[in-house]
């Protein structure tokens, strides 16, 4: 009995001329939000490729909304804002770039392709004035000169400290535009300098506030992510995955995001560069993947808390005082009488050594998962738990189990490299995760759409009647089924997008 037809995309998007290094759904926010689990009709996914483009689409009708050139060189990452209407890139050109991008600044940016776009030339020479011609950018709200010395794209976190950090001079910002007055945030990205460093950045005051260093000799960092901890909402979680395959989880102080940190975990699952890596919506566990064929699963220990709030440290060997030679027995040589007269000082006089206690780390990952496929990057889990998928250098985009790590779907369309990978938010994000491996796939809420068009036809048998609310009908179809389908996003090296709907 022959199986079923392989999945298609739902769509294809063209229009980059370059790769699509980076993609990520956003919001433009014009007015109150119904919550980070959800998809609206002001929802794009934002694309970026290695020609520093980047691309806003709109699903309703799966055409571009606005498009700009927002580096001189390739994009590592981006991400969206959606509180502020803010669209953040980080490219190799060295720098970080805040956008301020919302509904109504489409209306003045540029919907040509970069594909389109054949006049404007490709050189570094003649790329500024070509592209500033030809399509405006969004205002730019913040400017970070970062390290791109490596592959390693930024990640952030709302700050929730209560350390004021002085600001400096900001990008002035019209008076008609969207609240300028951004949130505070923490960015980590490579240091400049160490190969094995982060540097955590504050915005808006746009200081470089802490530098950790989380290795001596693992290379490159390669993947980071940042972020609170729900169960120690203090503790600010800090985790790397290197160039020799090790991934390190540490902690800092969450009040000020300063301090040394504390290095709470340290594994080597892979015999290869990490290429990726996503954290758990419950924060329970996170994920790599790296250049080898492994897929693994750490876990995220965090620092236990004592009664009075106060974090503890395991007891070890190392934090006991090490015995005092009684110095009035000493047969080396004669005591002077300073020293002997100190020796008979009461012992609650003598202020002992305090040092801090070493934690020793954990080394053993929960789950090491060969899926004999090497090269799979752009790793990303689902909002609500249940699946996640990997990029493939083989051109293939692979669905997992997140409970099982089972493999539920190879997606086969793009004739090159796959890199990067998005899911769309889908509702119930704040539920409980749950293993799609026992369930064929997500059933869609009905739509009204027939039951408004039978009642049109009955209600008045006008034709023109029908006729209008059968068009109504299936523009409602068409916006509903690009807002409530669980969306994949896969950008290729083919410089194509392609979107899926299978779980």
């Amino acid at each position: 009995m022959a199986g079923p037809p392989p999945a298609q995309p739902t769509a294809i998007l063209r229009g980059h001329r370059g790769q699509v290094n980076a993609a990520a759904f956003v919001r433009l926010q014009d007015g109150p939000s119904p919550g980070p689990s959800s998809m609206t009709a002001d929802s794009r996914l934002a694309t970026g490729d290695s020609d520093g483009y980047v691309v806003l689409w709109d699903l309703t009708i799966v055409r571009p909304r606005a498009v700009w050139r927002a580096h001189e060189n390739s994009i590592l990452g981006l991400a969206g804002w959606d509180a502020d209407s803010q669209i953040v890139t980080h490219g190799r050109d060295h720098k970080l770039i805040v956008w301020q991008v919302g509904v109504a600044d489409e209306a003045r940016l540029s919907t040509e392709l970069p594909l389109d776009g054949e006049s404007i030339s490709r050189t570094a020479s003649q790329t500024q004035e070509g592209d500033a011609a030809a399509r405006p950018r969004p205002w730019i709200v913040h400017v970070l000169q970062v390290n791109t010395m490596n592959f390693c794209a930024f990640t952030w976190c709302g700050y929730a400290g209560t350390s004021a950090v002085a600001p400096v001079a900001r990008t002035p910002m019209p008076a008609d535009s969207p609240s300028s007055q951004s949130a505070e945030r923490l960015i980590a990205v490579p240091n400049t300098l160490t190969l094995e460093a982060v540097d955590i950045w504050h915005l808006p005051s746009q200081r470089r506030i802490n530098t950790v260093k989380l290795g001596a000799k693992e290379g490159m960092i390669m993947a980071v992510a940042l972020f609170y901890a729900r169960a120690a909402p203090t503790t600010l979680v800090l985790i790397a995955a290197f160039e020799n395959g090790v991934a390190v989880v540490a902690t800092l102080d969450g009040t000020s995001a300063d301090g040394p940190p504390t290095i709470l975990y340290r594994a080597n699952p892979h015999s290869q560069p990490v290429l990726s890596l996503d954290v758990a919506p419950d924060q329970s566990y996170f994920l790599t993947s790296a250049a080898d064929a492994v897929i693994a699963k750490h876990p995220i220990p965090l620092p236990r808390t004592s009664s009075r709030g106060q974090q503890t440290v395991p007891q070890t060997a190392a934090t006991a005082t090490p015995p005092q030679p009684d110095a009035t027995k000493s047969p080396q040589k004669p005591m002077s009488l300073l020293s002997a007269a100190l020796a008979k000082e009461p012992a609650s006089y003598i202020k002992p050594a305090t040092s801090l206690p070493k934690v020793e780390p954990e080394t053993q990952p929960l789950k090491v998962f060969d899926t004999k496929h090497a090269g799979q990057q752009g790793l990303r889990i689902r909002g609500d738990g249940r699946i996640f998928a990997t990029a493939g250098w083989d051109s293939r985009v692979r669905v997992y189990s997140a409970k099982t790590m089972k493999e539920l779907a190879v997606l086969k369309w793009h004739q090159q490299g796959c890199f990067a990978v998005a899911f769309a938010p889908v509702a119930g994000d704040e539920q409980g995760p749950t293993d799609p491996g026992t369930v064929d796939g997500d059933t869609q809420p009905p739509t009204t759409a027939s039951a408004a068009m039978s009642a049109a036809m009955s209600s008045s048998g006008s034709l023109m009647k029908a006729r209008g609310s059968r068009e109504v009908s299936v523009k409602e179809r068409r916006l509903r089924h690009a807002v409530m389908a669980h969306w994949l996003a896969v950008g290729s090296k083919d410089s194509k997008l392609s979107l899926w709907d299978i779980f």
